[in-house]
């Protein structure tokens, strides 16, 4: 069976316009047998990579496999103090015809829990940097979900790869999950969020989706990028909002979603560094 031949309707893990972990959501006991620390988390999401890798090997990866092991570490998530707050799931719904989601990139969280959120709904993939699908542990599981790959080693290379894989990707129907900013911050510069996203739907003349997200719940490590801390006392945050139409050269759209983000990291932090305020 093919990543796409599954097809979904509905999404099984949320309803309504928000969702937000219950107050007093019980704590894994293995979690708390750890004293607090990231590792009983570090095994739980390896022991799921492990677990999706084989299915991968088996070409056994499909799109409802890929959902349900998102959310799967969704659960981990909240069972070890991770606390959801996601709004605009009403916006997704709607959506009739492949676009691309454009989103601020913080952590590994986000792509681990974007497919439980989108896939249920429609088929979509991210762009990837090379490292990921050569990965000896990801790679399988990257490469089945038909990814976009750059190699961030020449940005003129890049930026034609994504237009060529992307324009055909959303022609078969495949929407687009994108991080300008290439790599994870833990602070929002305007500055480094490049408008790919926006010249890709140009090219695709397809809409485009603002994704507003804060997830330093889980950090980056300093040896290992995807095994950083969690701290329990950041929760998890996520906005989509309405797809829009790019009218003219996009720049008012990219304007436009960047204050989406700017305006949705103060509303979660006030005190969150955002550098680079004033855009151009």
């Amino acid at each position: 069976m093919g990543f796409y031949e599954n097809q979904m309707v509905m999404n099984p893990y949320f309803e309504g316009n928000t969702y937000t972990t219950l107050e007093n959501y019980p704590r894994f006991l293995g979690d708390r047998l750890f004293l607090g620390s990231r590792w009983y988390f570090v095994m739980g999401y390896l022991a799921e990579i492990i677990r999706a890798r084989s299915l991968a090997l088996k070409k056994a990866y499909t799109r409802s496999a890929w959902s349900e092991s998102s959310h799967r570490i969704f659960k981990l998530i909240e069972g070890c103090g991770g606390r959801f707050y996601i709004e605009g799931l009403d916006n997704l719904p709607p959506i009739k015809s492949p676009v691309v989601f454009i989103s601020n990139h913080m952590s590994t969280l986000e792509t681990f829990v974007f497919p439980c959120i989108i896939a249920p709904l429609m088929k979509v993939t991210f762009v990837v940097k090379e490292s990921l699908v050569n990965h000896p542990l990801f790679g399988p599981v990257m490469r089945s979900t038909t990814p976009i790959v750059v190699k961030r080693k020449n940005p003129k290379e890049d930026f034609q790869k994504v237009l060529e894989k992307g324009k055909e990707l959303l022609s078969d129907g495949v929407s687009i999950i994108l991080f300008p900013q290439s790599t994870r911050m833990p602070e929002f510069n305007p500055a480094l969020f490049n408008t790919l996203g926006i010249k890709l739907a140009l090219a695709a003349d397809v809409d485009i989706v603002p994704v507003a997200i804060k997830t330093d719940f889980w950090g980056n490590g300093n040896l290992l990028k995807d095994i950083g801390p969690i701290n329990r006392n950041k929760p998890v945050h996520m906005s989509f909002g309405r797809s829009m139409k790019i009218r003219g050269n996009g720049k008012a759209e990219h304007k436009k979603i960047t204050e989406y983000i700017i305006q949705h990291l103060r509303k979660w932090d006030g005190q969150l560094a955002v550098e680079n305020e004033t855009l151009k």
